[in-house]
């Protein structure tokens, strides 16, 4: 690993794009989260990253994840080098093969069209170390370990991670998403948890991944159980939050993101009780 990746911190914290601001990236930072990343597939032009950078002083902000089919890796490039010439060091390149259902024809033998995106900004002068690779099956988890700092995989579970670090080996970045619902109450948790989770366990990728990792197709079927709802999307007191996290600490991650749901709330409350829960100022 070069002296030049970017410092991630034990957490840090996940939301799309277009509801993340400048002022809220601020407050994140000041509570004490080492990572800010940005979903929903943003832009080649990393304008959002830009902004973020631009409102904050230390917190590294990383693309959570850029979609290969969609952002051509020669323009990323260009605004990777952009940033870094403004923003030495904080910039994480996050990329992805996103979902077949969601691209169509488009959507084809994506591992090649992943390696041939990577030899793009190898060419066009990107560090391995400076990316990472959202990454769920053995052989693409490989080639995270291989050509960039680590992975950055996306609706999974401790169970997962323990064998994401198992394929890598040590010293190379395992750095999860977790879901996250501030709620007490468990029927609404339970509601709000389903209305996020439905569109993802329909996707051939994600049913896959969690099928190889502890769950059945029953688990996962008309809305999925209460308890694989429990699972993918935890929900209670910041204590509990925090207990979700320290889950995905104990096996093997390096790094968690945290995604608070619904994705529309107000998150810096719970991610300031949260901070207090893990310590991390």
């Amino acid at each position: 690993m070069s002296s030049f990746t970017p410092e991630f911190g034990r957490v840090g914290f996940w939301r799309g794009g277009t509801l993340l601001t400048p002022e809220m990236a601020a407050e994140v930072e000041r509570l004490g989260y080492g990572t800010i990343w940005i979903g929903g597939s943003p832009a080649a032009d990393l304008a959002i990253a830009e902004q973020l950078l631009d409102a904050t002083e230390r917190v590294t902000i990383a693309s959570g994840i850029v979609n290969i089919w969609t952002a051509p890796a020669a323009e990323v490039a260009a605004s990777f080098h952009r940033l870094e010439k403004t923003y030495p060091g904080r910039f994480v390149l996050g990329i992805g093969i996103g979902h077949r259902e969601s691209l169509g024809d488009r959507y084809q033998k994506p591992y090649a069209a992943l390696e041939s995106y990577l030899d793009v900004l190898d060419t066009d002068g990107v560090p391995a170390e400076r990316r990472v690779i959202s990454a769920l099956g053995p052989r693409t988890l490989k080639l995270a370990a291989e050509r960039a700092a680590g992975t950055h995989p996306y609706m999974t579970t401790p169970a997962h991670t323990r064998f994401a670090r198992e394929i890598v080996g040590p010293g190379v970045l395992v750095a999860p998403e977790q879901r996250l619902v501030p709620d007490i109450d468990a029927v609404s948790a339970h509601a709000t948890a389903r209305k996020f989770l439905s569109r993802y366990l329909s996707l051939s990728n994600y049913r896959r991944t969690l099928e190889s990792h502890g769950f059945t197709a029953a688990d996962l079927d008309d809305g999925a159980t209460d308890t694989a709802v429990d699972a993918l999307a935890p929900s209670g007191t910041p204590a509990e939050l925090a207990a979700a996290v320290r889950g995905h600490l104990d096996a093997g991650a390096d790094h968690v993101c945290v995604q608070m749901l619904p994705a529309t709330m107000d998150p810096l409350p719970t991610l300031e009780a949260l901070a207090g829960e893990l310590e991390l100022r």
